[in-house]
């Protein structure tokens, strides 16, 4: 027995000194690299047992109110409302896919609604990069208020570090895009990516202010999050306001939200996450869907001018990051054929999607806490290879999105 726990010990104390030793390499690691960011990131995900952002991380971090309309849009009830139930399929997929709401909107009627787990009509979700396309319009009631003068502005005259050669033919357009040839590395995953960075860090204009040019911009559609990041600071820069304001007196106030939504900021009293993180209940988000649809209209007011919201459907780079025809995104939005209908979405790390149809007058809100990936070239090239029937207008669009809208047209009886 002595030589059991003899050998116990020695184990527990071979076992701590390995562990010492990793929190010892970690902790020089992000001292020497400067990433401490990496400290917040542990202390928010690992040590809470999460693995990763969450759709309800809003007291986590520091957030701006953007207030509530002083009026409320109300929608209708369709008389069809909650007819609907899920098929064994359908249900399935909510259940793998972590959904906490699913609703549509027919018109100005409330068709369906749904809610899972603890979320509920009042409840405040992340709707993570959703936020891209609220800052891309923004950016439209700025050039329609005269306060940019045009897309083909160069970034530099705005943030100062673009003057440099490498960077200094980028323009709004091109961050609009997401064809700026900048280096911001893009994942969900990768804890020294920007990405995490702008989450967990403190300082985002100094973290989007030092990339670099790396291919000539206007040439290629390659999603960042910092591009997003930077059009805020311009929008704040060109409007003499901070984001969350402009949001507010913009739009939010102006579409009849019933709560106040809020805006995570990268440390007390400071920059928005303009690349992500706006916070708000999924029928606050159904009024922003309605805006969308009726091309920047609000009961007769033009939020944002028609002509900005044609030309954001619209204009696209060229080419994908994957050398083919880019149909999937515009000007911060993006944009889905199904072989029968033109669809508008934002689209959430998570699987948050703010859909549009205009054809069948159809909206749809899907709030999560995951979704499936997309399919990529060299997985279209693989199925394809196998002799499996794939589309390629389907790469680049989550799995589950292009099965959410079928849902919905079923739904709505499309």
């Amino acid at each position: 027995m002595s030589t059991l726990l003899r050998w116990i010990k020695k184990v527990f104390k071979v076992f701590g000194i390995f562990l010492l030793a990793i929190v010892i390499i970690i902790n020089l690691f992000i001292i020497l690299s400067g990433r401490f960011y990496l400290y917040k990131g542990i202390a928010k995900t690992y040590l809470m047992g999460k693995s990763g952002p969450d759709i309800y991380d809003l007291d986590l971090f520091p957030y701006s109110t953007i207030k509530k309309s002083g009026e409320t849009f109300k929608w209708g009830v369709d008389h069809d409302y909650n007819v609907y139930n899920f098929t064994p399929e359908e249900e399935k997929l909510n259940q793998k896919t972590k959904t906490t709401a699913f609703l549509v909107f027919k018109g100005d009627s409330l068709l369906f609604e749904k809610y899972y787990e603890k979320h509920a009509i009042g409840t405040v979700s992340n709707m993570f990069s959703v936020a891209k396309t609220v800052v891309g319009m923004l950016i439209g009631v700025a050039i329609d208020e005269g306060k940019i003068k045009s897309l083909d502005e160069k970034v530099a005259k705005y943030i100062p570090s673009f003057e440099s050669d490498d960077k200094k033919d980028i323009t709004i357009r091109h961050l609009m895009q997401m064809a700026s040839g900048l280096d911001w590395e893009e994942s969900g995953k990768n804890p020294l990516s920007e990405n995490a960075e702008s989450y967990y860090g403190n300082d985002l204009y100094g973290l989007v202010s030092r990339q670099k040019g790396v291919t000539p911009p206007g040439k290629e559609f390659k999603y960042q999050s910092g591009n997003s990041q930077l059009l805020g600071f311009i929008i704040e820069k060109a409007v003499g306001t901070d984001l969350s304001k402009y949001a507010e007196q913009k739009l939010w106030t102006k579409i009849g939200t019933q709560s106040d939504a809020f805006w995570s900021l990268d440390k007390e009293n400071g920059d928005e996450k303009a690349f992500c993180c706006l916070y708000a209940t999924a029928q606050d988000f159904g009024r922003l869907g309605r805006l969308i649809m009726n091309k920047g209209k609000w009961n007769g007011e033009q939020i944002v001018s028609e002509k900005f919201m044609v030309e954001m459907f619209t204009n696209r780079a060229p080419i994908t990051d994957d050398g083919i025809e880019n149909t999937c995104y515009a000007l911060h939005i993006w944009t889905y054929h199904d072989g029968e209908d033109q669809i508008y979405y934002c689209r959430g790390l998570l699987g948050q999607y703010i859909a549009v149809i205009p054809s069948k007058n159809l909206i749809f809100i899907r709030l999560s806490h995951t979704s499936i990936p997309s399919m990529d070239m060299e997985e279209f090239n693989k199925r394809k290879a196998k002799g499996e029937k794939v589309v390629l207008k389907n790469i680049d669009h989550s799995k589950d999105f292009i099965q959410y809208v079928k849902t919905a047209k079923k739904i709505a009886g499309c």
